[in-house]
């Protein structure tokens, strides 16, 4: 069994909830990613993405000064550093996601989970994920 441990990327860069919608989208530019795990102190409170940046916020005129509280997503999905990488690329699949933020057994952050740790990882699955991950969803309207 390959553990989330062995593949995972870790020292996640986190954002706080009271921190600004420009914080978000500065930070993921300079970190060059496209999700940030938001924690409330040491507690994992959701996560937030570009998407929910332009649905959630810029499509409804928010101010890139509002705190991101309101548009974070969450609770998130989320899996234990133990857990084995096919369970949690399962997990994945059915929610549709493609990173999942990793807990120690003191539900700590200790990093994320992504498509690309799963590509690298020679168990792969990749492939497999991706294609349950990018099947079309209907709008919720």
């Amino acid at each position: 069994m390959t553990t989330v441990a062995q593949v995972m990327t870790r020292d996640a860069v986190t954002i706080g909830p009271t921190q600004s919608l420009r914080d978000a989208a500065t930070l993921m530019e300079e970190l060059n990613v496209g999700s940030l795990p938001v924690c409330d102190g040491a507690d994992l409170v959701g996560m937030l993405t570009d998407r929910d940046i332009v649905v959630r916020a810029v499509s409804q005129g928010l101010s890139p000064d509002e705190s991101i509280e309101g548009i974070v997503s969450g609770p998130p999905n989320w899996c234990y550093e133990t857990d084995d990488v096919e369970e949690v690329r399962k997990k994945m699949e059915g929610a549709q996601i493609r990173r999942v933020p990793v807990l120690d057994n003191e539900k700590r952050l200790v990093g994320i989970l992504s498509l690309g740790d799963l590509a690298t990882s020679t168990d792969g699955g990749a492939y497999k994920t991706l294609s349950a991950i990018s099947t079309p969803s209907a709008p919720k309207r």
